[in-house]
């Protein structure tokens, strides 16, 4: 199975637990630069009612971006959810957009590490100058 993907062919009615890793390839694939690593777990549970599907979502764990202050590696966890209806018009629902999106905006604004003594302090040394 494509990650991401629920094929509703055989889909059966009510709830179905799915469950997928989000790491680097798949931040590749929409050509994110920002983030250089990627831990992430997964899981959806997705109601079948038959005309409409309900998903619900979590996103949990970690990805690495570069500190916006020194430049090193920077571990920052994301626990996320979210919650769509979806109108299907094919054969499958893919959950790649919706998941890239709300990892994106679960980021925090400025990229820093907490302490600033966790900086690389030979690039800070050039800042301060």
């Amino acid at each position: 199975m494509q990650p991401f993907i629920v094929k509703l062919i055989g889909l059966a009615s009510g709830k179905t637990e799915f469950s997928w890793r989000a790491d680097h390839e798949f931040f590749e694939k929409f050509d994110n630069s920002e983030i250089l690593d990627a831990d992430l777990e997964v899981n959806a549970l997705v109601t079948n009612h038959g005309v409409t599907i309900d998903v619900e979502c979590t996103i949990d764990g970690t990805v690495t971006v570069p500190c916006d202050r020194c430049l090193d590696d920077l571990q920052i966890p994301v626990e996320t959810e979210f919650s769509e209806t979806y109108v299907p018009e094919g054969d499958d629902i893919d959950l790649s957009q919706d998941v890239y999106d709300f990892v994106c905006i679960a980021l925090p604004m400025q990229r820093v590490h907490e302490n600033e003594e966790d900086c690389n302090q030979e690039t800070l040394k050039y800042l301060s100058k």
